[in-house]
């Protein structure tokens, strides 16, 4: 399934899309080196509105609230180590427990629910915990989202836990001042402080993951991954995620994971074993001056909708190529991490009202979220359901529509958008039937996929 035939991959090509887009920073470096019930899925949140800064602004009370809240957290993984060389050479030795890496976590709730980066627990055999009165904990690991770089476990200590609140990460202000905690270098209970120097960051733009990060200048190093961001009312507005850096340290920017995306993200695992991501079903691009001349449009900020999803909230809505999208609910959208962010603290079914401008007139809809369900084909498609006007389109009945490619061969090619009618010469109407026929196949069976692209040419291939 990983190498296929170029010579026969340009027969389809016709039928890709490929959307623009713009790259924001060079590089991205990640700070750290490494189903179970609940009685309720609410988690303690005070909203006390933007905090009051001043030149004389008191961080001790917050600082003192936070440190008690934030933990170590250790990564144990288990390595074969051999004992001799011929032991070496023969791939035997024995199981070690070794530290892979390590970061921070948040306790959020009294009854020990810690919430940390899913980069930090990635891989664990084990998971250690260290408060920061020096108690260790076992934890185990509930659920994680590595799309948001988010994780939640847990600990059993027994007794009620300091906790942090979530606060409200919508009413953040650019310029507000903020606390950075965790543990740098295994540099327990570190505290920084900073302001919040931008909003709504996506520090890769060519990931196909948008992301809405809060950005700071509090000081941020390895080791405070899944650590607290609180504003100087002690309430945890976002979770240390990423850096900047060519070095691997700090230089001046680092980023959170917004405290609404978070905590919606724990209280979906908490209730449903897995996150609800609410989609409005639109593609488009984020407008500056240049997108603007090319389009001929007045408007120089905004999401220019390039195409709404078959099918979805924003299509039965009437959003459609060619508006520009000014603001959801009561948040002002300037670019297309602005509707990332603020979708990604809401579920299907959801209602959100979307303010938009078309042919210069500004109108409000509300449009009704849906849940995008998706499929992967081994390493090489991620696949969703083709809606009705899909299936129209390329005058079939039946199959599944490509929406990202998955390793780099394949997305050296505009697949986004094919149809695949066939897998293993059995028809596909949904992903479902993708399961099905995939379900009791190796990763090392050959697998025949047809594709046809919009302009009737259907054409077969297999996969190893």
């Amino acid at each position: 399934m990983k190498k296929f035939a170029n010579l026969l991959i340009v027969a389809i090509l016709a039928g890709g899309v490929t959307l623009g887009a713009y790259k924001f920073l060079e590089e991205k470096e990640i700070i750290a080196t490494p189903n179970q019930t609940t009685t309720s899925h609410f988690l303690p949140t005070t909203y006390s509105g933007p905090a009051i800064s001043s030149t004389n602004a008191d961080f001790t009370e917050a600082a003192d609230r936070t440190v008690h809240a934030v933990v170590h957290v250790k990564n144990v993984q288990l390595a074969l180590r051999p004992r001799n060389m011929m032991e070496y050479l023969r791939g035997g030795g024995e199981m070690e427990k070794g530290l892979a890496g390590s970061g921070s976590g948040v306790i959020i709730s009294a009854d020990g629910y810690i919430v940390t980066n899913n980069h930090v627990v990635n891989g664990a055999s084990e998971i250690e915990v260290t408060l920061n009165d020096n108690r260790t904990y076992k934890a185990e690991v509930i659920g994680t989202d590595p799309k948001a770089d988010i994780a939640l476990i847990k600990v059993d200590a027994k007794t009620d836990l300091p906790y942090l609140p979530f606060g409200n990460s919508d009413t953040t202000r650019i310029g507000e001042w903020v606390l950075a905690v965790g543990n740098p270098f295994n540099l327990t209970s570190t505290v920084t402080a900073g302001i919040i120097s931008a909003k709504a960051r996506d520090i890769n733009e060519f990931d196909n993951n948008p992301q809405s990060f809060i950005q700071t200048d509090a000081a941020i190093n390895p080791g405070n991954s899944g650590g607290a961001l609180v504003n100087i009312n002690g309430e945890l507005i976002g979770i240390n995620t990423a850096i900047t850096s060519q070095t691997g340290s700090y230089v001046g920017y680092a980023f959170a994971v917004p405290s609404n995306i978070a905590r919606k993200i724990v209280e979906d695992i908490m209730e449903y074993g897995d996150v609800q991501r609410g989609f409005l079903g639109v593609s488009g691009r984020s407008i500056n001056p240049s997108l603007a001349q090319e389009l001929d449009i007045q408007e120089v900020e905004g999401v220019y909708v390039a195409g709404t999803e078959s099918d979805s909230g924003a299509e039965k809505a009437g959003i459609k190529e060619g508006d520009i999208i000014k603001q959801i609910d009561n948040i002002y959208v300037s670019k297309f991490s602005d509707l990332a962010g603020y979708l990604g603290s809401k579920r299907p079914d959801d209602v959100v009202k979307v303010t938009l401008i078309r042919n210069g007139k500004e109108r409000v809809v509300p449009v009704t979220l849906f849940k995008l369900e998706t499929y992967k084909i081994g390493s090489l498609f991620e696949v969703k359901n083709a809606g009705e006007s899909d299936l129209k389109g390329y005058g079939v009945k039946n199959g599944v529509i490509i929406k990202n490619t998955l390793s780099e061969d394949m997305g050296r090619y505009n697949l986004q958008g094919i149809l695949i009618t066939e897998i293993d010469d059995q028809k596909v109407g949904n992903i479902d039937d993708v399961k099905n026929i995939l379900k009791d196949k190796s990763s090392d069976e050959p697998v025949s996929i047809t594709f046809l692209n919009k302009d009737g040419e259907r054409n077969t291939f297999i996969f190893r």
